[in-house]
């Protein structure tokens, strides 16, 4: 059942944070990274303020679209796993979050439940804004996922932006373990009882499952864009309606507001002979009409190595799927074995004594068809970057890919997993990572869009991962080459990046 994980509230935390009213600048920053949704800002008009707790402080909310509602970020102290990512990230001069035992701020949950009630107000701000996404309501919330978890992030913002309309096909891997284990189900509804439909089908097949997605809804909805058609010839009583919903089907905002009215048409519509069978058609499959944002999601161990001949058939289609690779460099669920992302030098299984193959440059290999749409981002260094590639990636009419650096305990953070978002921005500032999006429909399609790295902080960065610098403990004799040479292959990457933009 969608949404179970709210029940569990298990109060794992021994740390969580404190919300600072006076130094909030209500950059909604902190709820953005937050691996758990645990922690939301609230708009609220003077009727709801009326009615909140005594301890609910709220301030008024800054900018003209939210002119006349006040503002709270509020924390649900019981299903916060203590990571700190939102304290780390926050952007105020003086921090506006705080850490404070758990048994301190109990009484925040109070707040918390009254914060769920309060309708969601995500129609103020431009929802493709790092700020206004956060009005959204995250569609997955309270995973299993580990404290501070790189991956769920981006996935929690999808939902925010496509969530009522998403379809996910997920392969086997964390983000099918925090994504569906029963009877915890994070993947939830809005108030009009819309959400991601998830299925997990096998490792190796998942891109497959999810063409087959859309190839389903494809059929579905080419019937009934046929069968409305035939209808809208022979009922004038429907036709405006049925017409307005053809002409906006493929497109995602048009197709909501159509097929609210085709189906306030259909409600009262009814007909006899030939047309009979069609029309019931359609009326049975009005959870159809909507355009769908398909998305299959996995890890770099089946994007990479195992499912890859099947992402790259599917991406070779030119069928409208989007592809969201949650790239750790290892196969985290099964243990932290050596993928083809792991890059040299890095100790995995199966590479006990760091890899010596270089990493695999998976986004690049895409964009050869010249078709697919193909990005690499990393919310913590640029999360304007991260918006921009997920308005252009899910809006493109074809396939397209993003690969998202995603921090996981396997790497052995130096600081723990509550500063895996600072470390992200760190991996691009060396040049470990590089952002880039390649547009199809661009007139010069690719872009780097990272700055000029500084790769003499290149061996500080990987010095700061236990699955580096163990290796200098284990084969002192062999590290400081692996070591050069993993720097010189992320240098070599970013100089064919720099190419590619001239």
């Amino acid at each position: 059942m969608a949404g179970t994980s709210a029940y569990e509230k298990r109060g794992i935390a021994v740390n969580v944070p404190v919300w600072n009213a006076d130094n909030c600048i209500q950059c909604n920053q902190c709820s953005f990274v937050c691996p758990h949704a645990a922690i939301r800002p609230v708009l609220l008009t003077e009727e709801e303020q009326a009615a909140a707790p005594e301890a609910f402080k709220t301030i008024k909310a800054t900018g003209k679209a939210l002119a006349g509602l006040t503002y709270r970020m509020q924390v649900d102290v019981l299903d916060c796993t203590g990571c700190g990512n939102c304290v780390d990230s926050c952007i105020a001069k003086t921090k506006a979050l705080t850490l404070a035992p758990i048994g301190t701020q109990m009484e925040e949950q109070k707040n918390w439940d009254y914060a769920v009630t309060v309708p969601v107000k995500d129609d103020k701000m431009d929802k493709y804004s790092v700020k206004g996404s956060q009005f959204c309501q995250p569609l997955l919330e309270f995973s299993g996922a580990c404290a501070g978890c790189g991956e769920t992030p981006y996935i929690k913002t999808i939902t925010q932006l496509y969530g009522d309309r998403m379809m996910i096909a997920n392969a086997t891997g964390c983000s099918s373990i925090w994504g569906a284990s029963a009877p915890a189900s994070p993947y939830c509804k809005n108030a009009k009882g819309q959400g991601p439909v998830f299925c997990n089908s096998l490792f190796e097949d998942n891109a497959e499952f999810g063409f087959g997605m859309v190839q389903g809804v494809k059929a579905i909805r080419n019937t009934l864009a046929s069968y409305l058609g035939e209808i809208a010839a022979k009922a004038p009583s429907i036709k405006d309606a049925a017409e307005k919903w053809i002409a906006s089907k493929d497109d995602a905002e048009g197709s909501k507001a159509a097929s609210a009215e085709l189906i306030e048409a259909l409600k009262d519509f009814n007909c006899d002979g030939e047309l009979k069978d069609k029309v019931k058609f359609v009326k049975d499959n009005t959870d159809h009409l909507v355009k769908k944002s398909v998305w299959v999601i996995g890890g770099d161990g089946w994007a990479y190595d195992i499912g890859y001949g099947g992402l790259d058939h599917v991406l070779a289609s030119k069928e409208d799927i989007n592809v969201f690779v949650l790239d750790t460099e290892v196969y985290s669920n099964t243990g932290g074995q050596a993928s083809k992302s792991t890059p040299t030098a890095a100790i995995a299984q199966f590479a006990a004594s760091g890899e010596r193959i270089k990493k695999k440059d998976l986004g690049m290999m895409a964009a050869t068809y010249g078709y697919v749409y193909v990005a690499q981002v990393a919310i913590g260094a640029d999360k304007n970057q991260f918006m921009k590639v997920l308005k252009e990636a899910e809006a493109y009419n074809g396939p397209s890919l993003i690969i998202g650096y995603a921090p996981c305990i396997n790497h052995g953070i130096k600081g723990g997993m509550g500063k895996t978002q600072s470390h992200e921005k760190a991996a691009v500032d060396c040049g470990y990572w590089h952002l880039y999006h390649f547009n199809p429909e661009a007139e010069h399609p690719f872009s780097l869009d990272s700055k000029e790295p500084d790769f003499s902080k290149f061996q500080d960065f990987i010095m700061s991962e236990v699955r580096y610098n163990s290796l200098r403990r284990g084969f002192p004799d062999i590290a400081d080459e692996l070591y050069k040479r993993t720097q010189e292959e992320a240098q070599k990457r970013y100089e064919g990046y720099v190419q590619r933009n001239a």
